[in-house]
């Protein structure tokens, strides 16, 4: 029969009695091949054996000492993992012990027996799992969750002791141009050098982490404002005035830095976070490869509370259903007869229809504004549905032209209806165009096809090109009101318009004057031959619906059926 040591040898482990009240150790078969290095006088010795334990030379005792289980006789089990180096040249072993100890009258433990084995790979395979959950496996400093953390403590450092520091965001320019230039693998180079370059221009006590993709986070001890300035025009420096050698050649790279001094200007790690990205956004904005420092603002903290208000308004107005459309007539500039009506957004009050000129803007900042474009497509189309002597345009935002439940919503009603595609105008911004050519030409395509007409709204106010124009296919260019609203008085305007005009016109597209004043500037327009107007001069959006009362006046007459109001553009 195999004897128990026997078994153990050849396991690597290694049995052993422990007296405690002696300071003597005794050991069975194995122990040469676990610890083949250690001498019998350290072997024999239970305190000279504590002696080359680390971290804690005290970790067998306390490990007895740990329990709240009282020995009963037939002893009481404990484990506990430690460290065994015999010099200090000599390779870490690392040990798992398992037994049992006994105690004396007292309570106290006076004897303990078990087996000892070697863990280093485990606890090497435990050791990488700690610092994958709490290192970024790129650049190997802090990840996501352990930057936060240091950051938390940091505040109640700072808090605590009246000190003050500086949390920096740091994010790598047009990273996404290096991916689609060079590849993944290079930009991944790109961030880890960015990352080695900041970490070398640490202090000792400064932190650095992984906060994003592009982005890096920085805790900078016991910096000031002006502090903060200097440390980040270095970081710039050092990332901006030497390129990144990469795999596939040298990448010239660039860095903006937002920032923000706690607790000075922000005492809770929410507030930290989006104060310096708020900041390192008024860097990307102003230049890319700049510095920015949050301050208070007023202007910011307004419109901040703008936006909540707003928020909470287009919320409330969708779920009770008050969100609805005004119209405001587009008339021919020759006749002055209605051609169609602009569908602009409105909320429903006791009082009446509100302008709500924030409600766009603040929708599109914060991403509601696909639940306001469904409202009104779903409002324009069933009162096309309702009214077939009207036609009617809507504005669409950017998010709107590549949304699939828009185009669901828009194609079914379509397919139901057919008669309303002639009589629909969808108009787009021409920021819009300019910032997503391709997109919006899929765009245009997919609705022509169906019948629609499409309409540049603003146009003027980018760069859009007339051949730009002719590759989207477009029906109608809206000129911009801001150029229109002073053509009476301004020589510049009315050149502009005038050319814009006839150059629209050599391309069979139709013009839209917005914001016409007055009747000289409407003649004007009519001179130059602007097909239609809209603004004050003809009047402006409301509730009412003009065709209601063609449509009654047709029923009546027995007259032969008139064509559609205002005719086909």
């Amino acid at each position: 029969m195999i004897e128990t040591d026997q078994i153990l040898t050849s396991l690597d482990q290694a049995s052993f009695v422990w007296d405690i009240a002696a300071d003597t150790m005794t050991w069975g078969g194995g122990v040469k091949g676990l610890l083949p290095h250690f001498p019998a006088d350290v072997l024999a010795s239970a305190s000279a054996f504590a002696r080359r334990i680390e971290p804690v030379r005290s970790a067998r005792n306390d490990a007895m000492a740990d329990t709240s289980t009282q020995d009963a006789g037939t002893g009481v089990p404990y484990q506990v993992e430690y460290g065994l180096r015999l010099a200090s040249s000599a390779p870490l072993i690392w040990i798992e012990e398992t037994g049992r100890w006994f105690a004396d009258a007292s309570g106290r433990p006076v004897r303990a027996y078990g087996v000892m084995r070697a863990i280093n790979e485990r606890h090497a395979r435990e050791e990488q799992l700690l610092r994958l959950s709490q290192q970024d496996p790129l650049t190997g400093e802090l990840n996501r969750t352990q930057l936060i953390a240091a950051l938390a403590e940091a505040i109640e450092e700072a808090n605590r002791f009246r000190a003050s520091f500086s949390f920096l965001v740091v994010a790598i320019d047009h990273l996404a141009r290096i991916n689609d230039a060079f590849g993944f693998d290079v930009a991944d180079e790109v961030i880890r050098e960015v990352a080695v370059r900041i970490r070398l221009r640490l202090r000792g006590g400064d932190a650095l982490g992984r906060f994003s993709g592009n982005k890096l986070g920085l805790i900078l001890k016991n910096c000031s404002t002006d502090d903060m300035k200097v440390a980040a025009e270095r970081f710039l420096a050092c990332i901006r005035d030497e390129v990144v050698p990469t795999k596939l050649g040298p990448v010239s790279v660039t860095i903006s830095i937002g920032g923000v001094n706690v607790p000075r200007y922000a005492r809770l790690t929410d507030d930290v976070i989006s104060r310096a990205q708020e900041a390192l956004e008024m860097a990307k904005t102003r230049r890319a490869g700049s510095f920015a420092s949050w301050l208070p603002n007023v202007e910011r903290d307004a419109q901040r509370r703008v936006n909540i208000r707003v928020t909470d308004e287009i919320v409330t107005a969708l779920n009770d259903r008050r969100l609805v459309v005004a119209f405001e007539p587009v008339v021919r500039a020759d006749t002055h007869e209605p051609a169609f009506y602009e569908s602009l957004v409105r909320v429903q009050h006791d009082e009446g229809l509100v302008l709500a000129p924030d409600i766009v803007p603040v929708a599109e900042k914060l991403g509601l504004i696909r639940l306001v474009d469904h409202r009104v497509l779903e409002l324009v189309l069933a009162e096309l549905a309702a009214s077939p002597l009207v036609q009617l345009s809507l504005n669409i935002s950017p998010e709107t032209t590549t949304d699939p439940d828009w185009w669901s919503s828009i194609e079914a009603c379509l397919r139901a209806n057919p008669s309303i595609t002639q009589r629909l105008i969808v108009e787009i911004t021409e920021t819009v165009a300019i910032r997503h050519l391709d997109d919006v030409r899929h765009f245009v395509t997919r609705l022509k096809n169906h019948g629609c007409r499409i309409a540049i709204d603003d146009f003027g106010a980018g760069y859009t090109s007339f051949r730009n124009l002719r590759r989207l296919g477009v029906d109608i260019v809206k000129i911009d009101g801001a150029f229109v609203q002073n053509v009476v008085h301004s020589h510049d305007d009315r050149a502009f318009v005038q050319t814009l005009i006839d150059l629209a016109r050599r391309l069979g597209l139709q013009t839209v004057a917005e914001w016409v004043q007055d009747a000289e500037a409407a003649a004007l327009l009519r001179g130059w031959g602007c097909d239609y107007i809209q603004g004050r001069f003809i009047g402006l959006a409301s509730d009412e619906k003009p065709w209601v009362a063609a449509a009654g006046a047709v029923r009546s007459s027995a007259a032969t059926p008139r064509t559609v109001l205002g005719g086909s553009l």
